[in-house]
C-alpha cells in the first residue's frame, strides 16, 4: 500500500470502511445485515430528536435501505440482545462484545471521573440516596426514573429530578444498564438480568488493553484517519491513548500515511480498502459516524456541517434538522426534513446544493426522499421551494 493518498482516495477508503462501497441488499434485511454493519461502524449514536426518525435508526437505513425498525429494537431489547447502551461517542448502542472494553470507564465513573461535573458532584453529595435508588432497581427492575417520582425532567442534567440523577449516575458507573425503552425513556435493570451471561463472564482487560482495542475498532471504522479522529470515536483522552498508537503501528495494525492537503499525519488500517469508485446514494443522520466528527467531515468532503437545533430560527443558515445527502463519493447537498406523522407527510422545508453538486442531484435526492417516505410509512412528500435546490426538487413529480 502506498504512503500518500489524495483527498479523493481518502474519501473512498473512509466510505468503504463505513460500508458505503457495497450495494444495498435486495430482499429481507435481517440480523446478519445488522451485525455486518455494526462490525464496520462499531457503534450507533443515540439522540432524542425525532424530527425525522431517532438518530440511531438512520445509519442502518443509510447503508442498507428500508428495514424494519423492530430489527434494531429487538437487537437492543430482546433476550437474545446483540447491543447494549453506554457512553461511547456520546450515548450509544454498542455490540455486547464491547461491554468488557467499557468497564474502565465505568470504574472511573464510580470514582467520580469520566462523567459530567454536575453528576459527579451529585454522586459525592448524595451517595446514600443513590444506594437507595439502586436497591429499588434490585427489587423492582426494570424501572424508569419517572416510575419513582412521576417526573421526566426537562432535557439536560440540570433539569433532572433527583431520581433521574441517581439513575444516570448508576448507569455511568455500570451498576445498572438499559433493559429497554418506553418511548425514548430508559427502563433500567441490573446488568446480570439484561446482558448475556457469556458476556458478563468475559475478563476485564486492563485500561491500556481496552484503549488499544477501542482504537482498533475506531481504526477499522475510519479506514484512514488522524490521531484526533481515532481518539474521538470513543471519546478517549490524550492520556488514554499515550503510546497506544505507536503499539498498533508496531503490530502492523496501523500504517502511517499522508493525505495531500492535510496538515496532520494520518494512519491507514491494515484491512482498509481503496475502491475504484463508490456508487452510494444515502441521506445521513446528523450523528452518523461518517460525519459526527465535523472537522473530519470538512477535511474529507469539503462539507462544513453544524447542527442548528439550538440556534434561534431566525439565525439558522440551513434549518432545524438538516440531513447531508451522499451521492457517489461526495456529499452533494443538504436537506431540512420533518416527518409529519399525523399528516402522513415527509416535509422538505429547504434543500441546498453543495458547490460541486452534479446536474442530476435533484432527481437523485428526490428518489432517495421517496425511499425514505416509504420506509417511514408516510403517504406523500411535500417540498417547499426554499434553498437553491428547493425549486428543482419541488418541480419533480412523484413516480
Amino acid at each position: 500500500m502506498k504512503e500518500t493518498f489524495s483527498p479523493s482516495q481518502a474519501r473512498r477508503i473512509a466510505l468503504a470502511a463505513q460500508g458505503f462501497a457495497l450495494p444495498r441488499p435486495a430482499g429481507t434485511i435481517d440480523r446478519r445485515h445488522l451485525t455486518r454493519t455494526l462490525s464496520r461502524t462499531g457503534l450507533l449514536q443515540i439522540d432524542s430528536v425525532s424530527a425525522v426518525v431517532r438518530a440511531h435508526y438512520m445509519p442502518l437505513y443509510s447503508r442498507l435501505g428500508p428495514y424494519p425498525l423492530s430489527l434494531l429494537d429487538g437487537a437492543a431489547q430482546s433476550r437474545k440482545r446483540l447491543l447494549f447502551e453506554y457512553w461511547a461517542h456520546e450515548a450509544s448502542l454498542l455490540p455486547v462484545e464491547t461491554y468488557p472494553l467499557m468497564r474502565w470507564r465505568m470504574q472511573r465513573a464510580e470514582r467520580g471521573e469520566e462523567m459530567y461535573g454536575g453528576l459527579a458532584k451529585f454522586g459525592r453529595e448524595r451517595a446514600d440516596y443513590i444506594e437507595g435508588i439502586y436497591r429499588q432497581v434490585v427489587s423492582r427492575g426494570p424501572i424508569a426514573a419517572s416510575d419513582l417520582d412521576g417526573q421526566k425532567g426537562s432535557g439536560g442534567w440540570w433539569g433532572w429530578s433527583d431520581a433521574k440523577h441517581a439513575f444516570e449516575w448508576l448507569f455511568w458507573a455500570g451498576r445498572i444498564t438499559t433493559a429497554y425503552r418506553r418511548g425514548f425513556e430508559r427502563l433500567y435493570d441490573l446488568p446480570e438480568r439484561v446482558l448475556p451471561p457469556a458476556i458478563l463472564k468475559l475478563p476485564t482487560p486492563s485500561p491500556a488493553d481496552a484503549h488499544r482495542e477501542l482504537l482498533r475498532i475506531s481504526a477499522r471504522a475510519h479506514g484512514i484517519a488522524t490521531v484526533g479522529c481515532l481518539r474521538d470515536y470513543f471519546r478517549l483522552s490524550p492520556a488514554d491513548i499515550k503510546g497506544r498508537i505507536e503499539e498498533l503501528v508496531e503490530e502492523g495494525e496501523l500504517i502511517p500515511v499522508r493525505i495531500d492537503g492535510w496538515a496532520r499525519p494520518a494512519y491507514l488500517h491494515k484491512d482498509a480498502r481503496l475502491p475504484r469508485r463508490i456508487g452510494a446514494r444515502a441521506l445521513l443522520a446528523p450523528f452518523d459516524p461518517l460525519v459526527f466528527e465535523r472537522t473530519r467531515a470538512e477535511n474529507l468532503f469539503g462539507f462544513r456541517y453544524r447542527i442548528e437545533i439550538y440556534t434561534p430560527a431566525a439565525k439558522r443558515q440551513y434549518g432545524y434538522y438538516v440531513l447531508p445527502f451522499l451521492l457517489g463519493d461526495r456529499i452533494v447537498a443538504r436537506v431540512d426534513l420533518k416527518a409529519d406523522r399525523p399528516a402522513g407527510v415527509l416535509r422538505v422545508h429547504a434543500a441546498y446544493a453543495e458547490p460541486h453538486a452534479p446536474p442530476g442531484t435533484a432527481p437523485e435526492l428526490f428518489a432517495e426522499l421517496q425511499l425514505m417516505q416509504g420506509w417511514l410509512g408516510l403517504e406523500r412528500i411535500e417540498v417547499t421551494p426554499a434553498g437553491d435546490l428547493g425549486p428543482s426538487l419541488a418541480a419533480i413529480k412523484p413516480s
